[in-house]
C-alpha cells in the first residue's frame, strides 16, 4: 500500500471523522498522549538494548517494542486530532493550531514516522542490532520534526 495515500486519507479522517465526533476532546487528548507514551517507552527499551547498551541485547524484546511502535504509527490516530483538540481551544494538550493549518506538512511528516517505524520494525525481526541503532536515529527524528512543527513548549 503506497504510504503517501494512507496518510493523506487518513488526514482526511481527521477533519471529519464521525468517531472524533463520538469522543469528547478530552477522550481524544488522552487517548493520543497515552499511546505517544506507550511508544515512547518501548522506544526506551531499544534504546537501552540497541544504542546505549545499558540493558543486555534480548532481540525478541526489540522486536515486540518495534513491533508496538508500528502499531501505534499505522493506527490511524489522525482521528484524534480534532480542531477543538488544539491548545488554543482545549486544556492539558501542547498541540499547536498550525497543525490544521498546514496539512501537507502534517502528511509529511506522518508519511515519515510510518515509514520509518515500519522499517524499524522490519531490521528488529531481523535482529541486527547495529541497523536497529541506526533505524532507531530514524524514527526519533520523525519524532522531533512532529515536536518541532506542532508541540508548544
Amino acid at each position: 500500500m503506497n504510504i503517501r495515500f494512507l496518510a493523506t486519507g487518513l488526514l482526511a479522517a481527521a477533519i471529519s471523522s464521525p468517531a472524533v465526533a463520538q469522543m469528547s476532546v478530552e477522550d481524544q487528548i488522552e487517548t493520543r498522549q497515552s499511546a505517544y507514551q506507550f511508544a515512547a517507552w518501548n522506544m526506551g527499551k531499544i534504546k537501552a538494548q540497541a544504542v546505549e547498551g545499558s540493558v543486555q541485547f534480548d532481540q525478541k524484546q526489540v522486536a515486540a517494542a518495534a513491533n508496538a511502535i508500528a502499531a501505534v504509527a499505522n493506527s490511524g490516530m489522525s482521528v484524534l486530532y480534532s480542531r477543538d483538540s488544539a491548545n488554543d481551544r482545549a486544556e492539558n494538550t501542547r498541540l499547536k493550531p498550525e497543525f490544521f493549518e498546514e496539512p501537507m506538512k502534517v502528511q509529511e511528516v506522518a508519511v515519515n514516522f510510518v515509514r520509518e517505524a515500519n522499517t524499524l520494525q522490519e531490521l528488529a525481526a531481523g535482529g541486527d542490532k547495529a541497523a536497529i541503532a541506526r533505524q532507531f536515529a530514524k524514527v526519533g527524528e520523525t519524532c522531533k520534526a512532529c515536536h518541532d512543527n506542532f508541540r508548544a513548549e
